[in-house]
């Protein structure tokens, strides 16, 4: 059966009277097409949280009527990051998960991996090997975040894995930058392609979102991001920064999931994120934890950045590879340093690789660099 049709609600939901309560304190501008976006994603909701029948009435309710999911679509800085961020801390069920779109695909191509070279990876298909503890863990619920397909390997595997997902009563909410139709446009042998884009538009409803304004520019139009020195008034500068940034949002603690771990989020509020120099670089992180922090959020503020000499190398190393990632990404940075950048980096063994870290802090403060949006991610290559 196909998925029941997702229409606005003309009474308010979840998502919609959260969006309108961030409107009414000043944390944005209204907006009538985040209205109308938010308006269908609470009727998603209202399907994946309603109650399923018991026994076996509920076990074919899940796998022949599964919820029409939402692919809502429209320009960098329009707010799509934001409303998913309000619909996915709305829905009650705890069946969901949200997840960066390649950050799936690099699980999905690391479990097939795994089981190819598992005993019984000779003949059995991996696709349903990977789909099988997904459909297990009960998911009803699946966000993915920048959906687009530029890598052959996963506009070959997209729809034998979302026609089993699709199948076991997994709802899909995504958002991307383009249009289902110009998924891995002009990619190699695309006809194979198109199979995925029907089955796609055949689960989800279609939405544009076309915002009047890039609002992430707006944040950081005139800003000064950087504070030098120690003390109150450098802190109070970033919390002048934070709260401009978050449209006023205190923020609340989160964390960040990666590689099966959790990383702590001191403060997180309308796509930004606060930590201390602390918890990002004299803590157990690589460049994988830090690639998946740069996906999250597209503001990032990072208070007390000491000095680096030789004693701390070890956070040094991760303070390149913390803003190499940031950088790659186009992730807005607000800091404050101890010290003015040119002698930020005090350790001759880092002494090379920071002098590219300070030409890209350099550019990071930057009209242009902070006027320009997220760059896309690269997709995973397929695992070995």
């Amino acid at each position: 059966m196909s998925p029941s049709r997702v229409r606005p609600s003309k009474k308010t939901g979840p998502v919609t009277s959260a969006y309108e309560g961030l409107a009414a304190r000043g944390a944005l501008l209204a907006d009538p097409a985040q209205h109308e976006a938010a308006m269908l994603l609470d009727a998603v909701l209202a399907g994946v949280s309603a109650e399923r029948p018991k026994g076996l009435l509920g076990k074919l309710f899940d796998k022949g009527e599964p919820v029409r999911g939402l692919y809502l679509h429209g320009e960098v800085g329009r707010g799509k990051t934001m409303l998913m961020d309000l619909f996915f801390d709305a829905v009650p069920i705890r069946q969901k998960r949200r997840v960066h779109f390649h950050e799936f695909m690099d699980e999905i191509h690391a479990g097939m991996a795994a089981f190819r070279k598992s005993k019984k990876g000779k003949d059995a298909d991996p696709v349903e090997a990977v789909v099988k503890p997904i459909v297990k863990s009960g998911l009803r619920l699946l966000c993915l975040d920048e959906f687009h397909v530029h890598d052959i390997t996963n506009a070959m595997l997209l729809y034998r894995l979302f026609e089993k997902l699709f199948a076991n009563g997994v709802t899909l909410v995504a958002t991307s930058n383009v249009v289902p139709d110009e998924l891995y446009k002009d990619g190699l042998n695309r006809q194979l392609f198109l199979p995925f884009i029907d089955l796609l538009k055949s689960h989800v409803t279609v939405a544009a979102l076309p915002a009047a304004r890039d609002y992430r520019r707006m944040k950081f139009a005139g800003q000064h991001v950087y504070a030098f020195g120690t003390g109150p008034d450098v802190r109070a500068e970033m919390d002048r920064l934070w709260l401009r940034i978050t449209g006023g949002e205190p923020g609340h603690p989160g964390v960040v999931e990666s590689i099966g771990r959790e990383i702590p989020v001191p403060s997180m509020a309308m796509g930004a994120a606060r930590f201390g120099f602390a918890d990002l670089c004299q803590k157990p992180l690589g460049s994988r934890d830090f690639v998946r922090i740069a996906h999250q959020f597209d503001s990032i503020i990072i208070d007390d950045v000491p000095q680096m000499g030789r004693t701390m190398s070890d956070a040094a190393k991760r303070f390149i590879l913390l803003i190499d990632n940031l950088y790659d990404r186009g992730v807005k940075l607000g800091a404050s340093f101890a010290v003015p950048l040119e002698q930020l980096g005090k350790d001759d063994r880092t002494a090379f690789e920071f002098q590219r870290t300070v030409s890209r802090l350099d550019e990071m403060q930057s009209e242009e660099y902070l006027g320009k949006g997220l760059r896309e991610a690269t997709e995973p290559p397929l695992s070995p």
